[in-house]
């Protein structure tokens, strides 16, 4: 049968963005997905409730673009970002934030991600944000600027004064369990390692940053990192 309409007949269908969507709230994810599933060429293949979640759907759905909430119960957005750039993976990592702290921002940019959105801007910003993250452009929150940030990164290279700098990227993990109050047992079966392992991890966590016991270590965590959850809303 000859197509009534040649032109339509030979249109190539739109490569659309694939997304994944992490955040600890499914209202707030449902709302996401409504909102950008009204743009043509996006698509959602995947959601996910926590860090390593959110890895897991990375590592299996490998979306074009991820966007996650900065403060993830077991493994913040930082986090995140930073290990999806250690495993060199194609998928481009855009924070959604309640923070508008510049130490924030500038430390999502150097953990990996490529883009940094407020919670509280409108729609339009995010689907522009998306869009360009997925061409490997920054996407900046005003009123920061790609010098500023550049700058930044810099500086951190030379010398950075936040202890968590000392950690590895295993104990970066343990610290944010131990602050939502997970207990050895279940920090070693979400990690896949065993309870004497997290022990040798938290004594040495308390070593590096000079802490002197479990509540000093929780009040670390609670002042140096964006947790998720009931944990993070008490900041």
């Amino acid at each position: 049968m000859t197509p009534s309409n040649p032109t339509e007949a030979n249109k190539k269908p739109v490569k659309k963005i694939t997304i994944v969507l992490a955040d600890d709230h499914s209202v707030v994810r449902q709302g996401l997905r409504v909102l950008l599933e009204r743009e043509p060429d996006f698509e959602i293949v995947g959601e996910a409730s926590n860090g390593l979640e959110t890895l897991r759907s990375v590592e299996k759905l490998k979306p074009d673009v991820l966007i996650v909430d900065l403060a993830m119960p077991q493994l913040n957005g930082l986090e995140v970002a930073r290990e999806i750039t250690r495993q060199r993976q194609r998928t481009r990592v855009l924070l959604l934030s309640a923070y508008s702290n510049e130490q924030y921002v500038f430390n999502g940019f150097k953990s990996g991600a490529l883009g940094y959105v407020l919670k509280s801007s409108a729609v339009d910003e995010l689907v522009r944000a998306i869009r360009q993250v997925h061409l490997g452009m920054r996407y900046l929150p005003p009123p920061y600027s790609e010098a500023a940030i550049d700058a930044f990164i810099e500086k951190i290279k030379i010398s950075d004064k936040n202890g968590c700098a000392l950690l590895t990227r295993r104990e970066r993990q343990i610290l944010q369990m131990v602050a939502e109050s997970a207990s050895n047992a279940e920090i070693g079966s979400r990690l896949f390692i065993s309870t004497r392992t997290v022990e040798v991890h938290r004594s040495n966590l308390m070593h590096k940053l000079s802490l002197r016991n479990s509540a000093d270590l929780i009040r670390y965590a609670l002042e140096n990192l964006p947790l998720g959850g009931e944990i993070g809303r008490k900041i």
